[in-house]
């Protein structure tokens, strides 16, 4: 039986939704739960300031949380049509940023999205952010376990 997928969306794919990610897939294998985490960026061309496949800030936190970045190597993916068609799931990190960014590039879609509100490093200092990410992914794992074990 294949996994559900949760698809996190930000804007460059290097940062924030590249921490959630990684951690939701950690939180998912210490949970046994059947879903599995990707994510991709809805403006990869905004990125250019970006340095190498994924933020130094991201790996570091995930370091500190004890989780070994299994994605660390990949570049930022772009996200298409068949991402979002893919998930059962899709979180934007940010609904200020990417609410626009999915009704223009993927018109239809932005009503169909859970958003955060995740500042980008423009406006919250990276430990915040990334403090505030890991709480919602937390509650998001614990809340997907709760509705699995009350299905079975």
């Amino acid at each position: 039986m294949s996994k559900k997928r949760i698809l996190f969306l930000c804007t460059g794919n290097y940062y924030r939704s590249r921490y959630a990610e990684e951690l939701f897939n950690h939180l998912a294998v210490q949970s046994n739960l059947d879903w599995e985490a990707t994510s991709r960026a809805l403006a990869i061309e905004r990125g250019a300031a970006n340095v190498g496949p994924i933020a130094r800030t991201t790996v570091a936190a995930l370091i500190a949380d004890e989780i070994s970045p299994s994605g660390a190597d990949r570049m930022p993916l772009a996200c298409t049509a068949d991402d979002l068609a893919a998930a059962e799931m899709i979180v934007a990190v940010k609904e200020d940023e990417h609410r626009e960014l999915l009704a223009v590039r993927f018109t239809g879609w932005e009503d169909r999205v859970t958003y955060w509100h995740v500042h980008d490093i423009d406006m919250a200092h990276p430990d915040d952010a990334l403090a505030q990410l890991k709480q919602h992914v937390t509650d998001l794992a614990r809340q997907i376990a709760l509705t699995s074990r009350s299905e079975r």
